[in-house]
């Protein structure tokens, strides 16, 4: 059993900050990439940022120089800094990760958090 568990969601001011925290427990051999995406009402969910097992991030372009994702190996977590929030910015934060379960198999497979609301106020 993995679980992702999410926090750190909340309503913000426009040009505010937020941090969100994604936490993976249960039975983890090693964890790939890392990444949040979000899903705004009536959109797709779209990817907000990733990282790497090294550390590699990229970034969607509209969040790019405000927003900073980042990750604690030891505590197999990831974290996303939100800065300079603006009202679009407003949606429900996912977080994700392929995660490898077992040493006899090196399949790595998704996992999602429950998803965290963030909500811009203009």
């Amino acid at each position: 059993q993995v679980q992702l568990v999410e926090s750190g969601g909340g309503l913000v001011q426009a040009g505010g900050s937020l941090r969100l925290s994604c936490a993976a427990s249960g039975s983890i051999v090693s964890i790939n990439a890392m990444g949040w995406y979000r899903q705004a009402p009536g959109k797709q969910r779209e990817l907000v940022a990733v990282i790497s097992s090294g550390g590699t991030t990229n970034y969607a372009e509209s969040v790019q120089g405000r927003f900073t994702i980042s990750r604690d190996n030891a505590k197999n977590t990831v974290y996303l800094q939100l800065n300079s929030l603006k009202p679009e910015d407003t949606a429900v934060y996912y977080c994700n990760a392929g995660i490898r379960r077992y040493y006899y198999s090196t399949s790595y497979h998704d996992y999602w958090g429950q998803g965290s609301q963030v909500t811009v106020s203009s």
